[in-house]
């Protein structure tokens, strides 16, 4: 028996389908994936990954998960940072984890090259290959609303989390005023799967990622998925009018 349907873009799907789904989506993707990201927002994800980052703070000696890590873009930034801190105070070599469950997406990381902190593994967010208690923090960007079931996923971040562990989510959310709601519809829907088309060769992945978008909770509703999976002080802000938001939250 399964549960209720999951979402695939504007579709409902079983559940048991949709990791192969989106698996086959960033298979298409990952050769192009960051060139992207660049061209459909402009180069500003960069600014809110950087914010992002800002916020983690990481630290000498931290072990990070990095969820959804896909190409190491989040995890690069924490191993700057992290070694940026140790020499200025010294410490241990902080750990960072990608974890994505995409084996095309790490395989472009892992062609990049890869700084000495980052280790990457394949994996679902669902049912993370790690024990219990045994990160600093955990952060996914743009990845939760590709998951099955993300409340699960966010029981899962809580659970590998140590007391006081940091929790932080970047996601594409839904913008604060009705005129830039249109104006970003009209992008989205209009330019997005245009350029995926022209530069990427695949206009159908890039029409998923839209309609995932708008199918993902608001700001209020996801916090409170957040609370509900055993975080404390939960809050998010709001980056480029609501465009994205990234969600924080404790394990308290």
């Amino acid at each position: 028996m399964t549960g209720p349907d999951a979402t695939f873009g504007f579709r409902d799907v079983p559940p048991e389908e949709k990791p192969g789904l989106v698996r086959g989506v960033f298979d298409r993707v990952a050769h192009r994936y960051d060139l992207m990201n660049d061209l459909m927002s402009g180069g500003v994800h960069r600014l809110w990954k950087d914010a992002a980052a800002a916020r983690l703070n990481p630290q000498p000696g931290e072990v990070i998960i990095d969820c959804a890590g896909g190409t190491g873009d989040m995890a690069r930034r924490f191993a700057k940072m992290a070694r940026r801190a140790q020499l200025r105070r010294g410490g241990a070599d902080a750990r960072i984890m990608v974890v994505d469950y995409n084996e095309q997406m790490i395989g472009s990381g892992r062609e990049r090259g890869s700084e000495p902190e980052i280790a990457w593994s394949v994996g679902d967010a669902q049912r993370l290959p790690l024990p219990g208690a045994c990160a600093d923090a955990y952060v996914i960007a743009f990845g939760i609303r590709n998951v099955t079931d993300v409340a699960q996923a966010l029981r899962e971040a809580r659970r590998v989390l140590k007391p006081g562990g940091r929790f932080l989510c970047l996601e594409f959310s839904k913008p604060t005023t009705e005129l830039l709601q249109k104006a970003y519809d009209a992008f989205s829907f209009k330019v997005i799967p245009e350029i995926g088309a022209r530069v990427a060769g695949d206009r159908e992945s890039y029409q998923y990622l839209v309609e995932s978008i708008r199918r993902f909770p608001d700001q209020d509703r996801f916090a409170a998925m957040i609370g509900e999976a055993g975080f404390g002080r939960v809050g998010y802000t709001n980056y480029t009018g609501g465009v994205a938001a990234l969600h924080h939250g404790w394990a308290l």
